[in-house]
Parts: structure tokens; sequence; C-alpha cells
């Protein structure tokens, strides 16, 4: 059992610290010291989520799927399981640590004669590995200031579902065109998690601020955004520029 010393009326006395509160502070003060971490390696933001079953995000994935909106994208109907359940990913999965990572270029390049347009998130190295290195770092530093601490690294190559952790653990919300929106810094962001058998202090999911504003959906030039919040991408630019593995009908 732990004990404090306390000062009452000059006189010293000695009283138990509750297990629970004792187990609190260490939650809280893990969660603190992985957060600041996050941030010297250049992690713009950083929460955490409890390690567990996406129950409201099941039935919409499955109708999603169901309805063909992934197009040829088949992978993503691959480890149903896993994708709902961080903990199918590491095994005893207590916590997801989300982070974020802007990538809005300072200085916009050029665009060629033939008027292409390169994506701003192309612009430098290979963000997987920017992150995934960064992620490496962040959780050599779990193991070397907690301890013994099982975890794995995860950025947009495994059927792990960013934006989801990404909201519940309160860097920001999802918009109705489906992108994740933090309200300092957009959506121009990477996003990764590490997946730990750690238990920490998790935050709150906060409140969407899309109101009833529509500006994404009458903007989107394919009409990819069927639903507020739904994105059919089999209909969505990215899809035909990054998926699709024929040519882009005259059409689009």
């Amino acid at each position: 059992m732990i004990l404090v010393r306390c000062d009452f009326s000059r006189r010293s006395d000695v009283i138990p610290l509750h297990p629970d509160v004792f187990i609190l502070s260490q939650l809280i003060n893990h969660t603190a010291r992985i957060k600041a971490r996050a941030a010297e390696l250049g992690f713009d933001f950083c929460g955490v989520a409890k390690a567990e079953f996406l129950d409201d995000e099941a039935p919409r994935l499955e109708a999603w799927l169901k309805k063909g909106m992934n197009g040829q994208m088949s992978y993503m109907a691959n480890h149903f399981d896993k994708r709902l359940d961080p903990r199918l990913l590491v095994d005893d999965a207590k916590s997801v640590v989300t982070v974020l990572l802007n990538y809005y270029p300072e200085t916009r390049l050029p665009e060629g004669d033939d008027d292409y347009k390169l994506s701003k998130y192309a612009y430098g190295t290979d963000y997987h590995f920017v992150l995934k290195d960064k992620l490496k770092d962040l959780l050599q530093f779990i193991r070397t200031e907690i301890g013994d601490v099982g975890g794995r690294a995860f950025v947009d190559s495994a059927p792990v579902m960013d934006k989801v952790w990404a909201k519940r653990s309160g860097t920001g919300w999802v918009g109705k065109h489906s992108n994740l929106i933090n309200r300092e810094i957009g959506s121009f962001f990477f996003i990764g998690e590490l997946i730990l058998d750690l238990a920490l202090e998790p935050d709150g999911p906060i409140a969407d601020y899309c109101g009833t504003c529509t500006r994404c959906i009458d903007a989107c030039p394919t009409d990819a955004i069927v639903d507020p919040y739904v994105v059919d991408g089999s209909k969505c630019i990215s899809y035909f520029t990054i998926e699709l593995k024929e040519a882009i009908s005259a059409e689009v």
C-alpha cells in the first residue's frame, strides 16, 4: 500500500492512499508524459482512446461495403473484425494513441505545362516512413520511461480505422465529407496510431461543428458525397488517381 505523510495541526499522520487513486494518478502521469514526448517529436496533436470494439462503426462499415462503395478496393473488405477491434491487432490492447502531423506546405509547388496538380501530401518524403519512424521513437520512449509495454505503430497500412480513432481521441471530428477536421489545423494532416497494452487516461470526443453547412457536399466535383458523412469511394477523385488500376474514363 502506498502511504503519504500529511501535516495536520503540526502532527505527523500517515494516511493510506486508496489504490484506485494511485492507479488513476499513474494513468494521468503516463498519458501526460506520452503527449509531451509526442509534441517533442513534432506531432501537432496527440490523443488517447480506450481500445475496444467499435460498435457504432460495425453496421456502417458493413452497409458501405455491401453497397460496393469501396469500388476496386477489395482490401477494404478484408480483416473486417480486426478493422473494428484493435485488441485483435495487439494482444491485450488497452489504449489507442492517435497522433496528427500537419502536412500543409509553406510554399506551393508550381503546376506543370499540362496543368496537372500534385497533391500536397506528396510534396515531401513518403509520409509512411516519416510517421512510422516518429511513432517508433515514441514507442521506445514509452518502453524506456514506463516499462515493458507491448504495442505496434500503424500508419495507413493496416486494418485500422484511423479517422474513427482520431475522433474518439478528441483530436477532431469527422465532417460531412468523411475527413477528420481539427479546429486549429483543418484537415491537412496525416494520422498515425500506437496500439498499446498500457492503460492510459482516455480523451473524450469533441463536438461536431459542421452544423447545417454543406459546402463540401456542394463543392464535390464528382458528387461522391452521397449523403452527409457518407462518401462513395468509387466516385472520389482520390480513388481514380490512387486506387483505380485502369484508365480513368473520359466522363470523369
